[in-house]
């Protein structure tokens, strides 16, 4: 049994994770707010770049003048799983999360005869794979160093990305990250990026518009397919984000409750066993009075 000075001690120490915990719960709340607004504004822009480009696709069709980030390259062999993850833990189980989906996928592929190459996006979605797939895992991205997640890091990746195509290193990309739904709710997802997964086309009223394209369909393709995977990358960083944020919100909260309530049992154990001793110390004076 853990003398009074021991609970003491392990009281005071508890006290002290529970101030951090609350710290950290309110820096998450507070970072949250604008890492919701962002993700929710980066929405709108990747569909309505989705929509431009199923409709030029549409336009191209399967003729030549078609890219290959859009044709692909005709095989399905090697795939490659972009899987974006935090930098930092304390957020739950929200990078485990991802890492469970992106190796899931992978198991299956393997099983197929297929080649599984892994480009990591994050420190903990590295950690986490490289216990099993330590030797599928062709390139690494940390963003330690980055405060606040921009454009111009996941064009970065984007062109790592389609250079890797380029040289004929795959022959398809999916992108695996969490989409951000509430502070208790993050949604793994997979999107394939190459060859590029046109979506269909959103519905308009009235008479259908007919464009012209200049110089022609393919060239503006060609353009802006790779700027495409470069938004869609950009918003999974930013759907990562908020998700992050709303996790950590929700383990931190947990976190302090857990400690809240154990420091109510261990200060009901420190009261019940210095009662004890009280008692103890009294009835050995009271029975050493009766013995004189």
């Amino acid at each position: 049994m853990p003398s009074l000075k021991d609970l003491k001690n392990r009281i005071a120490s508890v006290k002290a994770t529970q101030k951090i915990t609350k710290a950290m719960k309110m820096v998450a709340a507070a970072k949250l707010r604008r890492a919701q607004e962002a993700a929710e504004a980066a929405r709108p822009y990747s569909q309505r770049m989705g929509a431009v480009l199923a409709n030029i696709a549409q336009a191209v069709g399967s003729d030549d003048s078609a890219p290959r980030l859009m044709t692909g390259t005709g095989r399905d062999d090697v795939h490659l799983l972009i899987v974006c993850t935090a930098e930092r833990g304390l957020c739950g189980g929200f990078n485990s999360q991802i890492a469970r989906f992106a190796r899931d996928h992978a198991r299956k592929l393997l099983a197929a005869g297929k080649t599984v190459k892994i480009f990591c996006v994050g420190k903990k979605g590295y950690d986490s794979l490289r216990r099993e797939f330590s030797a599928n895992i062709v390139e690494r991205t940390d963003l330690r160093e980055v405060k606040r997640v921009a454009f111009e890091n996941a064009d970065t990746i984007g062109r790592k990305v389609i250079s890797m195509f380029d040289k004929g290193e795959f022959d398809v990309a999916t992108l695996f990250y969490s989409e951000f739904k509430s502070v208790i709710s993050q949604v793994p997802t997979a999107q394939q990026l190459i060859p590029a997964a046109a979506p269909e086309a959103v519905a308009v009223t009235g008479a259908a518009a007919v464009y012209e394209y200049e110089p022609d369909a393919g060239a503006i393709l060609s353009d802006l397919i790779p700027r495409n995977i470069s938004v869609q990358i950009f918003r999974a960083l930013l759907e990562n984000v908020a998700g992050e944020m709303g996790a950590k919100m929700s383990a931190m909260d947990n976190a302090t409750r857990n400690a809240g309530e154990m420091i109510n049992k261990l200060t009901l154990s420190y009261n019940r066993q210095r009662q004890a001793q009280i008692t103890k110390e009294l009835i050995e004076i009271i029975s050493g009075a009766e013995a004189l």
